[in-house]
């Protein structure tokens, strides 16, 4: 069976054909960089990390994108209430995200722009718009895409135009239509002079949504294969980057895929509502291996429930897992990844990831194969165990879960170390930098919060140092 993807564009099981032969390109919208990473971004970084390592395995060359939002209305608002530049506020939050993703075994992409290092294209974007008809000036510095102008809005999430609310990035009352959404904004009284940039139409600041077209047509080019993100971003970010890709003429995504929420008691997990977990709160408590296995071990598509049990099931499959490939290699010796990466896979685990990369049939047969190994470590059948060492971790590796890999190995301890005190030192810094600024307040909640997750921090003359409480 070749690979299928469900595109949430057509709502159907797709066989997937790439633009290139034995090529794929993937663009995956990341974080906006204005606070610390929590469980429910961890999702979609984890599911598409899958999703490109499939890929790989099946013998594609990936071009992954995943951009980082550096300029945000929310980033600007943060910074001011800490007393912080904008760009250092989002660099130091970028840096915990990059912690957060290097402890959960989740690979570089091939690239990570920037939002503000590609304003050039937007204006190109903007430019070409303009010219089609489709977005207008409305004022110094302030554009917008003129969403009667093109008959498909509405078409990526299955709406009808007429049955759009407004769009909520902006009230100005010079828009043709309250369904227009932002491509460039101008600024707003008492932001920083620094964050805004020269246009043809007058200085400010990217829309959400311009950044992410500007950015994946720059890297893969017009039209691409996949366009992937978390489910909450359908409407309106993907919908409305789609609208204005195409209206200015490109192909833009052949694919859309959509990752479901971490839910606390029903609610999408968010900052916002106060339910975020963070990254350096389970760590704490967890090994990174247990927090991939618990976010990537159910289907892309299907909601987390999180709760106490998330962990403690995924720590159990985590050692059973674990346990059997130590079992196994004492048994039978070491096996390099090399050839466990090229060995063939059992037929059931490459039927469930070509269909619409289903992890839990492929985790399944990890089991089988881990209760196969098992007997046969009772039965002395070396060959036997070492097939079913070699299949265990072929099936894990795709899902970088590898318990013998590096990432996984005798160091992780090391390791899952050295990223905890990468994510608290993000939060330390900015800390540090409310105190120099007597801002009590901010340098307290900071403490207060890293005490919650049993971080112990002790302030001296050479800065704060951070120990784990016992």
């Amino acid at each position: 069976m070749s690979l299928r993807i469900f595109d949430t564009a057509t709502r159907s099981v797709r066989d997937f054909s790439p633009l290139v032969p034995g090529q794929v390109g993937i663009y995956v919208c990341g974080a906006t960089v204005q606070s610390p990473p929590h469980i429910g971004h961890m999702r979609s970084a984890v599911v598409f990390d899958i999703v490109a390592r499939w890929l790989r395995r099946s013998g594609f060359r990936v071009t992954m994108i995943r951009n980082v939002t550096d300029i945000d209305d929310k980033i600007l608002t943060k910074a001011a209430d800490a007393g912080e530049p904008w760009w250092a506020w989002a660099s130091l939050h970028e840096q915990a995200f990059t912690a957060a993703y290097d402890a959960l075994g989740i690979e570089r992409p091939t690239y990570e722009p920037r939002a503000t290092g590609h304003v050039p294209e937007m204006i190109e974007l903007m430019e070409r718009l303009i010219e089609r008809g489709h977005a207008y000036v409305a004022g110094p510095g302030n554009v917008y895409f003129d969403t009667r102008s093109w008959a498909e809005y509405g078409s990526l999430t299955n709406q009808r135009p007429q049955d759009i609310g407004p769009a909520t990035d902006s009230d100005d009352e010079r828009k043709h239509d309250p369904r227009d959404f932002a491509l460039w904004k101008a600024p707003k009284p008492g932001e920083p002079a620094d964050a805004q940039w020269r246009t043809p139409f007058g200085a400010g600041r990217p829309g959400w949504h311009l950044e992410c077209s500007a950015m994946a047509t720059r890297y893969l080019g017009p039209e691409f294969d996949i366009h992937g993100g978390g489910l909450d971003l359908r409407f309106p970010h993907h919908e409305n980057e789609q609208a204005q890709s195409r209206a200015a003429g490109d192909g833009f995504a052949r694919y859309w895929m959509h990752s479901a929420w971490v839910t606390q008691q029903g609610a999408k997990m968010s900052k916002s509502l106060g339910n975020g977990l963070l990254v350096t709160e389970v760590l704490h408590d967890h090994s990174a291996a247990v927090l991939r296995l618990a976010l990537g071990g159910v289907h892309y598509s299907s909601m987390i429930e999180w709760s106490a049990e998330s962990l403690s099931e995924a720590a159990a499959t985590w050692e059973k897992f674990a346990g059997f490939a130590a079992r196994a290699t004492e048994r039978v010796g070491a096996v390099s990844v090399d050839e466990v990466r090229a060995a063939a896979l059992p037929e059931a685990a490459i039927a469930g990831l070509d269909d619409d990369f289903n992890v839990p049939v492929a985790l399944a047969a990890v089991h089988e194969q881990v209760r196969d190994g098992n007997n046969a470590l009772t039965q002395s059948d070396d060959d036997a165990v070492r097939a079913a060492l070699v299949a265990v971790r072929g099936i894990l590796d795709v899902l970088g879960l590898d318990p013998l890999s590096d990432q996984w190995s005798a160091a992780t301890d090391e390791a899952s170390r050295s990223a905890l005190d990468s994510l608290v030192q993000a939060q330390l810094d900015i800390r540090a930098r409310a105190r120099a600024d007597r801002d009590f307040a901010t340098s307290d909640r900071i403490r207060d919060e890293l005490g919650a997750a049993g971080i112990a921090v002790e302030d001296g003359p050479d800065g704060a140092r951070w120990s784990l409480e016992s």
